[in-house]
């Protein structure tokens, strides 16, 4: 008995042991959870400059708080685009001394499996227990330095460009439109027939696909038209990776956000992105020159990640626009991308799926500027409101449509309040100059949803618009929707083209005849014929110069001249 007694003092003394040292670990790791949130370290650096400099990553920051610790060294993390935080790791790329100022050079590796190109990087200090981060992640701003395509961007004569259906490529040579736009199925890109190696990894494209693609861009090249590719990411049960973790195909939603946001996804993007920017590089298969990434973006509707705010879906967006990005401008280094909103510029939010154009620009813009500038694009939907009636002139009776900065809609006839506040200081590109914005979708129905037919209205709606674009330096396309009637839009009073459809054929878009608008957007901009083919517009807008009411009238002179 006392043999069994003092085996279970024993079992009991190793027990108390064991549950004494399990607390003194949960109170130790409490210490050190409690440590890690409470106590900063004094550093505190903003990254500066993050650049390619020859085959070389140099990266510079400042330090604007103290120093702390007894170690004496600054620690460079590298993050690939997906990874949000350095955690536990140890594996710092670089190091350099703690002062005011702060600097380091590490290998872009550019080309290998282990590229810099994408990555972002980060300052952290040895507190004495973990590496921490003191800085925010920047990224490389400057990745069309190791572009083998180094052609410059060739500007469009004109700005007049038009949704055209790909059998119609004639016709839209003879209304003489200058840009074109291309809808990229991405989630179908991936597949069979071409092989494609990318930064130490084989991928593999959908060449059937791609072929009709190569037929279309090249012919569009082939007239000297400008061709602007809109990236889309509807549902394909076959690539899961291109979606966010967690969303599934989801009623009411045409589109889906870019998912950079794990490994695979991240390197899908940027295949996919790089191999396009390559093989539309201008040599064989034609030249795309503007990238929009997604629709609509101020909309889930068309760009679906699921519910959260403005601020965590920004930089969702961010994330995966960086990507693209930096693919397609170290492929082609003067192509230039663009993201795009709808006219709602402070309405319709409700701040989880649905938010204002402005606030996704300046928080866009915002996150920009802290993780390295980058030149980024907005292509612009400026309708009408409502979209079932063409005349914008009038648009302010609604009470949307203003010409302050606070305006709930901005579209063609505020146009200005866009392109003033492109102007501000905090909005330039890196070499301090107003962005690109295009004017990448926008149509005017010739059937009214309260009256009718309506193509006269219509057509004059169309010059006005024009008119206005056209006199503003700081918009570069207006790219009309569309060349012909789409019968499901027709349908709902928004019969925006410049030919009728077929409505016996719901699933086929067949012109039938041209309307009225059609002339006047042939002859729009030719100095010979411009106010001609617009004379009737002014009665229906009720004005008596065009030059009244459209600051800087591009053919103020000529209008002058003929009224004399």
């Amino acid at each position: 008995m006392k043999q069994l007694i003092k085996k279970a003092r024993m079992k009991l003394g190793a027990f108390l042991w064991i549950a004494l040292a399990a607390v003194l670990i949960i109170l130790n790791l409490g210490v050190k959870t409690a440590h890690a949130e409470t106590v900063r370290p004094a550093e505190q650096v903003n990254l500066t400059s993050c650049a390619i400099s020859g085959d070389q990553v140099q990266i510079t920051g400042v330090n604007y708080g103290g120093v702390s610790g007894n170690d004496s060294q600054f620690y460079l993390f590298e993050l690939q685009p997906y990874e949000d935080s350095i955690g536990q790791r140890t594996d710092y790329a670089a190091a350099a001394a703690k002062g005011t100022n702060l600097s380091f050079s590490i290998p872009l590796n550019y080309g290998t499996a282990s590229s810099r190109l994408y990555s972002k990087f980060v300052a952290a200090v040895w507190d004495g227990e973990q590496y921490v981060a003191v800085s925010q992640p920047a990224y490389i701003t400057n990745p069309e330095v190791v572009a083998k395509n180094q052609d410059p961007f060739k500007a469009p004569l004109t700005k007049k460009g038009l949704l055209i259906e790909t059998s119609m490529l004639d016709d839209a040579f003879t209304l003489g439109v200058k840009h074109v736009i291309v809808n990229f199925p991405f989630q179908f890109i991936l597949g069979t027939g071409i092989d494609y190696e990318y930064e130490g990894k084989t991928y593999h494209f959908n060449k059937a696909l791609l072929d009709e693609y190569d037929r279309i861009v090249k012919n569009l090249t082939a007239k000297d038209l400008s061709v602007t590719a809109v990236i889309l990411n509807s549902w394909n049960d076959g690539t899961p990776d291109l979606y966010y973790p967690g969303v599934r195909q989801t009623a009411g939603v045409n589109y889906y956000m870019f998912n950079a946001s794990t490994q695979a996804g991240y390197e899908d993007i940027k295949a996919i992105a790089s191999f396009l920017a390559e093989h539309y590089g201008g040599i064989g298969n034609g030249k795309i020159s503007n990238w929009i990434i997604g629709n609509e973006i101020n909309n889930q509707e068309w760009n679906y990640i699921g519910p959260m705010s403005v601020d965590q879906y920004v930089k969702e967006y961010e994330r995966a626009f960086r990507v693209f990005y930096t693919a397609i401008r170290s492929t082609s280094a003067n192509d230039r991308v663009y993201f795009s909103t709808d006219y709602n510029w402070n309405h319709e939010a409700n701040g989880t799926t649905k938010y204002n154009a402005k606030d996704i620009i300046d928080q866009f813009s915002a996150n920009v500027r802290a993780g390295g500038q980058i030149d980024w694009n907005l292509a612009y939907h400026p309708y009408s409101v409502p979209l079932t009636e063409p005349e914008f002139w009038d648009d302010g009776q609604t009470g949307l449509v203003t010409w302050a900065e606070n305006s709930p809609i901005v579209n063609i006839g505020n146009l200005s309040v866009l392109t003033d506040y492109f102007q501000k200081p905090e909005l330039l590109n890196s070499e301090g100059q107003v962005r690109h914005i295009i004017l990448s979708e926008q149509g005017f129905t010739s059937t009214s949803a309260t009256r009718g037919d309506c193509e006269e209205l219509q057509a004059a709606a169309i010059a006005y618009a024009y008119y206005i674009v056209d006199s503003n330096p700081y918009i570069d396309a207006f790219i009309m929707s569309r060349q012909v009637d789409a019968p499901s839009e027709a349908q709902l009073s928004a019969s925006f083209g410049l030919y009728q459809c077929d409505m016996s054929q719901p699933n086929r878009i067949v012109p039938t005849r041209m309307k009225k608008s059609y002339d006047v957007y042939r002859y729009i901009d030719k100095s010979s014929k411009t106010l001609e083919v617009t004379k009737f517009a002014k009665e229906l807008i009720g004005i008596d110069h065009w030059y009244d009411v459209i600051p800087d009238f591009r053919w103020k002179g000529l209008e002058k001249r003929t009224q004399n």
